[in-house]
């Protein structure tokens, strides 16, 4: 891929609001980040609002997407260098063979599931026999995979209906589904919307889908610099989100046009940190896993290799090497 450089000799880039009013350094580098306009992004979200990008000498255009798997597909295709994703689409680019770099994680957040008071839905054992919704080829069809086996149910057990997150609630509402399984904030809008209706149920820990940051393996073998810059800048970032916690969720509720007190009640839900640790490799190997037993992967696919093929820790490492925990590296 093309390098793209720009140097502003002499002057001076004030951070946004909220940095503390030093200085930002010459910007050396441009790139677009292709980035899933979600509270799970908080972490570039923030870099790009207080500042931290221009303190590393970075000029990031934000390319805004609905989800991870728009944002992978821009930076394969060609039309941004950054993309923040999460592990379906990686593991399906690895299938693939495409030539990809992951960097980083940078949040991870439990799936969840919401439930039709009607339906008489108290336990996952109680979705037997019950119409459940779920969206194919993301996080929230292995959730609804790994719900069921601990439940002890299989998919012959329930009637399994493929929606997008947005369309869950009205589904919901209207009694076409007994219950959803999806990522946050949609289970809080559920909630919000249909009120004493519907009650969630507990499946914490079943599975958590992660948010992350994916180049090409060219760009970063051209551009170490620049990528070095990007995730020092994420750091700085992460520790301004957790020094001014009710800075964050304004800022980001802000920008992703959700209401502060929403993202407010699910913050916790939202684990922010800039690392690669074996919490990754277990999520890209699952999802990795189902795509093998599902079928839902290339013609002649196999378990990827990620730590050795598809994971490079060395740009986090030479700048944080704590935030690195991967054993055999």
């Amino acid at each position: 891929m093309n390098i793209r450089k720009r140097v502003i000799g002499g002057v001076a880039l004030a951070f946004l609001a909220g940095t503390g009013g030093m200085q930002a350094g010459a910007a050396e580098f441009k790139a677009t980040l292709a980035q899933n306009l979600s509270p799970i992004s908080g972490v570039t979200i923030v870099a790009q609002a207080k500042g931290f990008f221009e303190k590393h000498g970075l000029e990031i255009t934000v390319s805004n997407f609905t989800s991870g798997k728009q944002c992978l597909n821009a930076v394969l295709g060609g039309a941004a260098e950054i993309a923040t994703t999460a592990e379906a689409p990686t593991t399906a680019a690895a299938m693939s063979k495409q030539p990809i770099a992951f960097l980083a994680r940078m949040e991870y957040s439990d799936l969840k599931t919401l439930t039709r008071n009607a339906a008489g839905i108290k336990t996952a054992a109680d979705l037997k026999g019950k119409k459940l919704a779920f969206t194919a080829g993301t996080g929230s069809e292995v959730y609804t995979m790994a719900l069921l086996k601990k439940a002890g149910l299989t998919k012959a057990d329930v009637t399994l209906t493929n929606l997008r997150p947005q369309d869950m609630i009205p589904a919901l509402s209207a009694g076409d589904i007994d219950a959803y399984n999806t990522w946050e904030p949609h289970v809080a809008n559920g909630k919000k919307a249909l009120g004493d209706a519907v009650s969630q149920i507990d499946t914490a820990g079943v599975y958590s889908e992660t948010f992350n940051i994916v180049v090409m393996q060219d760009y970063l073998k051209e551009n170490p610099a620049l990528i070095k810059a990007f995730l020092s800048a994420m750091l700085d970032a992460e520790a301004w989100m957790k020094a001014n916690e009710a800075d964050a969720i304004t800022t980001i509720s802000t920008v992703v046009g959700m209401k502060r007190e929403t993202l407010a009640e699910l913050w916790k839900d939202y684990v922010y940190s800039v690392v690669l640790d074996q919490r990754q490799i277990d999520v890209l190997e699952a999802h990795a896993a189902w795509r093998l037993d599902s079928g839902n992967h290339p013609p002649g696919a196999e378990m990827p290799d990620f730590r050795s093929s598809v994971i490079f820790p060395g740009p986090l490492r030479e700048i944080a090497p704590d935030r690195v925990t991967l054993s055999a590296y």
